[in-house]
């Protein structure tokens, strides 16, 4: 007897109980770059138009949906240790997916690690930070080693003759994946080895030593070969083909620093034990670990004894990335948002034409852009030519350029990193259960949101870096508060934002330490304020009123605590638009034409 089809029973087959509608396409094959207004504005603001038809290639390249793929498969496949070879020997290696070295491949092919350096011209700083960007909205694990080799060069350029056995090394914009001695490999990697289990962000209390190599001491200090012992509780990336440690040497009540290449110079794999690798919340792509040094080679590189002001040097350069990172999180974040609540109906509309759904969007885009804006004002701060003036009367332009490097800048790695982790969540609200899910971005960019808040100084570290700043630098902070003080000239909020700041800042000692995070606060809004108001289009004007309004004007204190508080008076979808544009959504094109055709 013939069985009954599932037409007859009634019964369906697996998988086709209902049909799958109201869900958001994947978002792929946009420009990254073309579609982001605030971007290419500042670009031009930094004088480095120049780099604009590459910033497009790169971001059309990076929102191609292969390229996409690379960024999950990363983090779906994490780097594996092994410590030993069949035979028992010792080699510390890292495994890691293919898709890795692709998207290190991406980076070095644009220049990101080392373009204001090997290629110095007005705006390149900019440039390249621009480019970032564009890559950490992609996949935040492939920054890690590049930010740090990128941050290194500084610090190794003031070192000579180590530096020209590097430069070709460190410049070249190819990714040698092989882990074999440096003489032989076409290009590096350089990381970071400052923590120890004792002291955190307190590297003062650091313990392990570093003596000299040389039998007889005869050859000590700079440039001089240290065998070095003792451990780093974080140690990223230990793939890098060298890192700069800090270690203490004898008879000095100061840490030196220290150049530690993967193999020592006789080509054997050098005495740096990679114990296991951090089970961290975050990427899944990079890798971290803890590690012991045994009598491990390394080369002091500065002064015996000033290895903090050494390796400092090379955080100010980490925590200007850790800024463009957050940015990058939000800025991924809120573009996801928008394309979801534009192919996501509810209640018989699409979300994004939903009044409280543009309002929680719109007030996302004004933070999104003022971190877009602050960060690029800061890469400006960081070009060659803004360094302070050698002569002994400094302009008062260079005064500013270094309270923007010195002052602002870690009061924008505390405030912006820190607006991360609510964005983030945010955005991931839009998208409901969906975000929730490892499938999609959004978790990816939740779990990622926080450790740039921790990386090279934690909130509070940055805040009491600010007072420092504030008191070392008093010059360059005046120069800046009377900068600010014309350009606020004839607004009143701005002006009285000015005011309230200036009374932190004269409080007592101890009421400003404890007040510092106000403190850090109020210059990075203050801040965002005024670069935003530079803006010249009408559409960045907007932008402006909006946040002003809902940042600095006391009258309008209950908006800020969350997103989605904005008053009615700002147009809404606009500032969705200026942020998105539907046009640069693919699938808002596709849809589009679709629409024209069948008219």
């Amino acid at each position: 007897m013939e069985p009954l089809d599932s037409t007859q029973t009634g019964a369906h087959r697996p998988g086709t109980t209902h049909e799958v509608t109201n869900q958001a396409p994947p978002l792929a094959d946009y420009n990254l770059f073309a579609c982001d207004a605030a971007l290419g504005e500042a670009l031009e603001r930094a004088g480095a138009q120049w780099h604009r038809e590459a910033l497009t290639q790169h971001g059309a390249k990076l929102g191609a949906a292969a390229t996409l793929e690379l960024a999950d498969l990363a983090n779906r496949h994490a780097p594996e240790l092994h410590t030993h070879t069949p035979r028992g020997e010792r080699i510390d290696a890292l495994e890691f997916h293919p898709s890795w070295h692709e998207l290190l491949a991406l980076l070095r092919a644009e220049a990101l690690h080392a373009l204001p350096f090997s290629q110095p011209r007005p705006g390149a700083m900019a440039a390249r930070c621009a480019g970032y960007f564009l890559h950490a909205q992609l996949e935040s694990g492939s920054l890690c080693p590049l930010t740090m080799t990128f941050a290194s060069i500084p610090v190794l350029q003031n070192e000579p003759a180590l530096f020209e056995t590097l430069r070709d090394k460190l410049y070249t914009r190819e990714h040698d994946a092989r882990d074999i001695p440096l003489a032989h490999k076409r290009s590096m990697m350089i990381g970071m080895g400052m923590t120890e289990k004792q002291g955190g962000s307190d590297v003062r209390s650091n313990r392990t030593e570093a003596r000299v190599a040389d039998p007889s001491g005869a050859q000590s200090g700079r440039g001089a070969a240290y065998l070095l012992t003792g451990h780093k509780w974080f140690f990223s990336a230990p793939q890098c083909d060298a890192h700069l440690v800090l270690a203490r040497t004898a008879g000095h009540a100061g840490l030196s620093c220290f150049f530690v290449p993967r193999f020592r110079p006789d080509g054997t794999k050098n005495a740096v034990i990679v114990q296991r690798l951090k089970d961290k919340l975050g990427n899944r792509s990079n890798a971290s670990s803890e590690v012991e040094f045994f009598d491990a080679y390394g080369v002091m590189i500065g002064d015996e004894g000033r290895g903090v002001p050494t390796i400092i040097e090379m955080a100010n350069y980490t925590r200007l990335d850790c800024v463009i990172g957050s940015a990058a999180l939000m800025r991924a974040a809120l573009v996801q948002a928008i394309h979801h609540a534009r192919h996501r109906s509810a209640f018989g509309r699409p979300l994004a034409q939903q009044p409280l759904m543009q309002n929680v969007l719109a007030d996302l885009a004004l933070e999104s852009e003022a971190a877009t804006v602050l960060f690029m004002r800061l890469a400006q701060a960081f070009e060659p030519d803004a360094a302070p003036a050698a002569q002994a009367e400094e302009s008062d332009k260079a005064r500013v350029a270094r309270a923007w490097r010195r002052i602002v800048t870690p009061a924008a790695k505390f405030w912006v990193c820190k607006r991360a982790l609510a964005f983030t969540g945010e955005a991931m609200e839009v998208w409901g259960g969906n975000g929730y899910v490892e499938e999609g971005p959004m978790a990816r960019f939740y779990r990622e949101a926080p450790v740039n808040s921790i990386w090279e100084g934690s909130g509070n570290v940055m805040c009491l870096d600010v007072l420092r700043a504030l008191e070392r630098e008093a010059d360059a902070a005046q120069a800046l508060f009377l900068a600010w003080r014309r350009e606020a000239a004839g607004h009143p909020v701005l002006s009285a934002a000015l005011d309230r700041l200036c009374v932190l800042l004269n409080g007592a000692p101890g009421t400003r330490e404890a007040g510092a995070r106000r403190i850090a606060q109020q210059i990075v809004l203050i801040a965002q304020a005024m670069l935003l108001r530079a803006g010249s289009s009408k559409a960045a004007g907007e932008v402006a009123d909006a946040f002003i309004a809902t940042r600095l004007d006391e009258h309008e204190a209950d908006c800020g605590r969350v997103f989605g508080t904005l008053p009615a008076r700002f147009d809404h979808a606009a500032l969705i638009e200026r942020a998105f544009p539907a046009v640069a959504d693919a699938h808002d094109v596709a849809h589009n034409a679709t629409h024209h055709a069948a008219q």
